[in-house]
C-alpha cells in the first residue's frame, strides 16, 4: 500500500510541476528585453554629445562612443525626473549596477541638469562646474544623453559616462 501511495504522490507532484505555469523561460526573457525603452535621438542630444567630444578633443582626450544600453538607462532616469518634476540622481547605483552587469562597465558617472534651453547652455554649465567637468573629462570610453521636456516645456537632461 505504501508503494502505491508513494507512486500516486510522485505522479501528482510531477503533473503539478509541469502544468502549473503558462510562463516559459522564453516569455520571461522576452518581457525583460522589452522593458528598456530606447527612444529616437533628438537633435539637442546629438549636439550635446558632439560638444562634449569636441571639448575632450580640445584637451587631448579620446572621444567617447555612443552606447545603446547607456541610452536606455539615461532615458529611464530622465523620464523619472520629468514625472516627479525634480532634477536628481535618485537610483544612480541601480543604473550603475545595470551597466556593470550588462555592459561590462568598470566605471560609471552621470551628470544631470534642468532648465537649459540649448545644448551649448547645458554643456557650458557642466564645464563651469568642477564635479560635472570632472565627469566630462574623465577616463571613460562610452557615453549617452537623454533630454526630455517636462510639463513646463523645460528640458531635463541625464548624461551617463562609462568605462569598459
Amino acid at each position: 500500500m505504501r508503494t502505491f501511495t508513494y507512486l500516486v504522490t510522485v505522479i501528482c507532484f510531477a503533473i503539478t510541476l509541469t502544468s502549473c505555469s503558462t510562463d516559459s523561460l522564453e516569455d520571461t526573457i522576452e518581457t525583460d528585453s522589452i522593458a528598456m525603452v530606447i527612444p529616437e535621438t533628438k537633435a539637442i542630444e546629438t549636439e550635446i554629445l558632439e560638444l562634449i567630444n569636441q571639448h575632450r578633443i580640445s584637451i587631448g582626450l579620446n572621444t567617447l562612443v555612443n552606447h545603446e544600453l547607456i541610452k536606455g538607462q539615461a532615458f529611464s532616469h530622465t523620464a523619472y525626473m520629468t514625472d516627479i518634476n525634480e532634477v536628481n540622481h535618485d537610483h544612480f547605483f541601480t543604473r550603475k549596477s545595470y551597466l556593470v552587469t550588462n555592459a561590462n562597465a568598470v566605471k560609471v558617472s552621470e551628470n544631470v541638469a534642468y532648465g537649459y534651453s540649448s545644448a551649448s547652455a547645458v554643456v557650458n554649465a557642466w564645464l563651469n562646474s568642477e564635479g560635472h567637468r570632472h565627469n566630462i573629462e574623465g577616463d571613460y570610453t562610452d557615453f549617452e544623453i537623454s533630454a526630455e521636456q517636462g510639463e513646463d516645456n523645460k528640458w531635463y537632461f541625464t548624461n551617463i559616462f562609462m568605462k569598459k
